[in-house]
């Protein structure tokens, strides 16, 4: 089996890199990828130059296709602070360091008065015990259907994090938020956007390495707990990015 071992402040860990967990969506032209905010539907299109064709099935030599996407509204993405400030800031600029330990959790959004489902606080302390390592926190909503990975999200009013859950993750520690969801907001919120200010704790102490990964999709059969994240983007010099996040799980000593 292969294996890393890690220490921590006094303690060993070991994980399983053989069994990695991938929490991405793929992402394939039309419409049954995941998407939200009324993106298009992803577009692989080959280049064609006088003779040229890039596509085989066309009869040409290569595949050299053209893809057209949003990063926020197509598929499994990570974002940095950019995303919501004047000043530019990129993903890969922003993003440098790319393992870490984290605490995956499922929690239950609460239905409000006016219809909303929203995760607050509550739902998360229970997940999140003292002791957990929060530098990285995999949220996975219940209930968890399949489909998941290839809704439409538009125009639905999906759940979302109330602000004050997203702050206490902060003071908890966590550096890098991963959501089922597509977004930490509400749907229509008026670009008040608290949840993604308070985790970035934008605009009076921008916390420029922190990242929010969202549309991921955690399989069912994966127990809450610790792993170990690998995190990992397109270089692009964009607020946002399409993602692999891969856990790794523990082993027991």
């Amino acid at each position: 089996m292969t294996s890393a071992t890690i220490e921590r402040e006094g303690k060993t860990y070991r994980f399983a890199l053989n069994h990695p967990i991938d929490l991405s969506t793929g992402i394939e032209a039309g419409p049954r990828s995941v998407r939200c905010f009324f993106a298009p539907p992803v577009e692989f299109q080959p280049v064609v130059q006088g003779s040229f064709i890039g596509d085989t099935t066309r009869g040409g030599a290569v595949n050299f296709k053209n893809i057209r996407l949003n990063p926020h509204g197509n598929g499994t993405h990570t974002e940095c602070l950019g995303h919501i400030s004047r000043e530019p800031h990129s993903i890969n600029q922003c993003l440098k360091q790319y393992w870490f330990f984290a605490t995956l959790l499922s929690a239950y959004p609460t239905k409000t008065e006016d219809g909303d489902r929203v995760v607050f606080r509550q739902s998360l302390e229970g997940g999140l015990s003292e002791g957990l390592f929060c530098e990285a926190v995999v949220l996975r909503t219940l209930p968890n259907p399949p489909e998941k990975k290839y809704l439409d999200h538009s125009g639905t009013n999906p759940p979302y994090l109330h602000w004050e859950a997203v702050s206490w993750l902060v003071e908890r520690g966590c550096q890098h938020l991963l959501v089922d969801l597509p977004s930490l907001e509400r749907e229509e919120d008026g670009g008040k956007l608290q949840a993604h200010k308070a985790f970035w704790q934008y605009p009076d102490n921008p916390r420029l390495s922190a990242t929010v990964t969202e549309l991921i999709y955690v399989p069912p059969a994966i127990p809450d707990g610790l792993y170990l994240l690998n995190l990992q983007v397109a270089p692009l010099e964009l607020d946002a990015s399409p993602s692999r996040p891969v856990l790794y799980p523990m082993l027991q000593p």
